[in-house]
């Protein structure tokens, strides 16, 4: 397309083709010619035109964006009442699908690679109309998108109907008066030209080449005015640039060959353009390609003009290209000077923060503790005066994250003289709580053997106390749980080995420090916990007044601390846990205080708890704890000053006081474990024992008056059970009356001496109330009379034959 003048026109301003044979203007032959449906066709256009670009005057960028979407919604509102006019001067009209259609018909399908002879005559006369239509767009940006738009059409047309519009339309943006303006187009159809027609590199190279003979432009008094009147300087408008520059590029390297790149270096630094260019090369072309040519990028930079575009822009473009692969390993530390050299003079804070932070990587990539050190030392050098560092806080942390990516060897991290100085910028406490959370994070994920180095146990105790003072009314649970997790990690790594009394020492001190966050102060004793077990097992046969006193201060630790938790089932099964361990090392009379700080607490559990979130009861967890505790006290010996059983007799005692549900039969099924218990004590012998404690099977010897004692409760409890199933005998609870009864049966099957006649009938009795109102399950209780007989016939068992007897199956008629 021709131009009617050489000299480019001014910015803001386009100059119109006037050679279009398409063109259709308003001189007099022209406009008598026209049709009376041509002329209002164009009127429209004129009407629509003049309001749309009314509209978008004195716009802010966001009003701008919000209109553009607007007419996005218009287009296809006008599209689909059939304004077809309308909605091409809106937005782009995709039209290829509509065509593509109209190539088949009922005989056969158009294959996708087609040509020209296999379309009929009704789709190309509707492309043809298309680009006619386009050609009566007299203005010419909106001419030149709407046809690039639908470049692709051509293939309904002609074979090398693409081929020869991409010159035509590459001609046509050098009637584009301002460069930025012309950039874009020129991105634009490189774009295009990439999707429909990827192997004619002839045409990216022309716009390409366009472009330089344009950029000149920049530089004349036209654009400076405008620049001026506009309050834009040179180097805030030339990086507008750079995302066409960037993509044209990109649509020039793909699939070519690598000397195409300095051909076009070369050129471009005749031109005088080398700074914008040499860094849309930098962003555009495979990391690898340079890397490898790294220096070669640092000469063109040192002879930069810096004018428009400052170095630092270019030396971070070659940064990140660093970061993704590596220079020849002789250049390594001269590009570092070179590129430190430019960095460290820069004066704005924000100019220095951006280089920096991506040149931190090269250094932590390629160099040691020293050459890092000398990088985070400048970095509080520079952000540190008035406080820059406030303004920079995202930068700031991908330094860190990068270092901590690079150093996994938490000593030789912490090590680095200035590394702790430069977490000291980190004053808003939000930034700072992230950053001591990403720290923590590399270090349980990396650091995989137990420490005690000096250097990484102050240094991360520092960090986890700055992550634990961030808690407050305020925060989330989901955060406490994030921040106990990260300290916890912390707390299972460390070990001081034998050293006993240091590690002791370390939870005395952690538990000082992190005391508003109950998961560590569990984690805490239960590290204590195995601290005193550690010793019990490492100090076998070595029982020294020293190694007594250390577990009762390790007890002492554990009793002391359990109280302060907020849990009421964390505390029950924290003073269970604790007192076993003190057990397991003959503390008893320390083991009896933790039984009987356990059972106070029972009184205390609520209806409700919150699991979750949610609000569930609590009978079933107190049940499982209260199982556990039975199993427990069948070991613990009595007191000498106490009386027989008196931790049972005042578990008993509270459960008897606690206000259960009235619809719930937890308190009777704990009763059937009690009676599981007290069945185990009569035992002339326990089931288990813990080594070196005596239990009541040795204390008693099978005593008399002991097996009296534990007679006597048992009655207690299954009265307590019979009166119970009296309570139940409701319509409403004949069900739960026979569950409970088949329960208290079995486990007077399982536990009683049956030879007893009173157990023995009362268990008859328990088997007919089971099925008295039809309610038992009849398959459950032929499988238990089944057991009793097969029982009946082992050695001893004569007198279950008997039972069996009288244990009839109900019949249901």
């Amino acid at each position: 397309m021709c131009r009617k003048h050489r000299a480019y026109p001014p910015l803001g301003k386009f100059h119109l083709c006037d050679r279009n044979p398409f063109c259709l203007g308003k001189a007099g032959t022209a406009t008598s010619a026209m049709s009376e449906k041509v002329r209002t066709r164009l009127e429209e256009l004129d009407d629509f035109e003049e309001g749309s670009q009314k509209e978008l005057l004195n716009l802010t960028q966001q009003d701008y964006v919000n209109r553009i979407e607007e007419l996005n919604q218009s287009l296809k509102d006008a599209w689909a009442s059939d304004q077809k006019v309308k909605a091409l001067k809106i937005v782009i009209q995709l039209v290829y699908e509509r065509i593509f259609s109209m190539c088949a018909d009922n005989r056969s399908v158009l294959p996708d690679h087609f040509s020209p002879e296999n379309t009929n005559d009704t789709a190309k006369e509707t492309c043809l109309n298309w680009f006619f239509k386009i050609a009566s767009i007299r203005e010419l940006i909106p001419r030149f998108y709407v046809e690039a738009s639908i470049l692709k059409c051509n293939k309904f047309l002609s074979k090398t109907g693409i081929s020869e519009c991409l010159p035509r339309l590459t001609c046509m943006i050098r009637g584009i008066g301002d460069p930025l303006v012309s950039v874009y187009a020129r991105a634009y159809l490189c774009r295009v030209g990439m999707e429909v027609a990827p192997h004619l590199k002839e045409s990216l190279n022309k716009n390409f080449f366009d472009f330089l003979l344009t950029f000149k432009q920049i530089h004349g008094d036209t654009v400076q005015n405008q620049l001026v009147v506009q309050g834009v300087d040179l180097p805030s408008y030339l990086p507008l640039y750079s995302p066409a520059m960037d993509w044209i590029f990109q649509c020039i390297s793909y699939h070519a060959p690598e000397v195409t790149v300095p051909e076009l270096q070369c050129d471009a630094c005749l031109r005088g353009g080398t700074a914008l260019l040499l860094n849309s090369v930098m962003s555009a072309f495979r990391a690898e390609f340079i890397a490898t040519r790294s220096m070669d990028f640092i000469g063109m930079i040192k002879e930069c003009d810096e004018s428009g575009f400052p170095k630092h822009l270019l030396f971070r473009s070659l940064g990140l290209n660093l970061a993704l692969a590596d220079p020849p390993e002789s250049d390594r530390l001269q590009i570092l000077n070179e590129a430190w050299k430019v960095i460290t003079k820069l004066k704005n804070p924000q100019d220095y923060i951006n280089c920096a932070e991506v040149w931190v990587e090269y250094t932590c990539k390629h160099f040691t503790k020293r050459e890092v050190n000398t990088v985070l030392a400048d970095v509080i050098k520079h952000m540190t005066p008035d406080r820059a560092f406030e303004d920079s806080y995202p930068q700031l942390q991908l330094i860190i994250k990068k270092v901590i990516a690079h150093f996994h060897d938490f000593s030789v991290l912490f090590s680095v003289e200035k590394f702790l100085p430069f977490l000291d910028m980190f004053q808003k406490e939000s930034v700072r709580v992230e950053v001591c959370k990403c720290i923590m994070e590399a270090f349980i994920k990396h650091h995989q053997e137990p420490t005690k180095d000096p250097v990484i146990l102050n240094a991360l105790l520092h960090i986890c106390k700055t992550m634990h003072d961030s808690v407050n009314a305020l925060t989330l649970e989901d955060e406490k749980r994030m921040l106990a997790y990260l300290i916890n990690g912390f707390i299972k790594m460390v070990s001081f080995g034998r050293d006993f009394e240091q590690q002791l020492s370390f939870y005395v001190e952690s538990r000082s420090m992190f005391c508003n966050l109950e998961p560590v102060l569990v984690q805490l004793i239960h590290s204590v916990n195995r601290l005193a077990m550690e010793t019990r097992k490492v100090m076998k046969g070595n029982h020294s007044r020293k190694t007594a006193a250390f577990v009762r201060a390790c007890v002492a630790y554990c009793f002391i601390t359990i109280p302060s938790l907020a849990g009421i089932f964390t505390r029950l099964n924290l003073y269970l846990h604790s007192g076993q361990v003190a057990l397991a090392n003959q503390c008893l009379s320390q083991a009896d205080a933790f039984f009987k700080a356990a059972i106070s607490l029972v009184p205390e559990v609520p209806k409700m708890i919150n699991i979750d979130g949610k609000m569930r009861p609590s009978e079933s967890f107190l049940m499982e704890f209260l199982c556990n505790f039975f199993s427990t006290l069948l070991i613990v010996p009595d007191h000498p000053e106490h009386g027989v059983l008196f931790l049972v007799r005042e578990l008993l005692n509270v459960i008897q006081d606690y206000t259960w549900e009235d619809n719930s039969d937890e308190k009777i099924r704990i009763y059937t474990c009690v009676l599981h218990l007290l069945a185990a004590m009569s035992q002339e012998t326990f089931l288990y024992h813990i080594d070196k404690v005596d239990s009541n099977d040795s204390l008693y010897g099978g005593d008399s008056k002991f097996l009296a004692e534990n007679n006597k409760l048992c009655e207690t409890v299954m009265a307590q059970i019979l009166e119970h199933l009296k309570t139940l005998a409701k319509d409403e609870a004949l069900k739960r009356q026979s569950l409970v009864g088949l329960s208290f049966f079995n486990s007077i099957l399982a536990h009683g001496d049956l030879r007893n006649n009173k157990l023995n009938q009362l268990s008859v009795n328990l088997w007919h109330l089971a099925q008295r109102h039809g309610c038992a399950d009849t398959r459950t209780m032929v499988k238990t009379l089944e057991y009793i007989k097969k029982r009946s016939k082992q050695p001893d068992m004569n007198h279950l034959t008997e039972l069996a007897l009288r244990l009839p199956l109900q019949t249901r008629t």
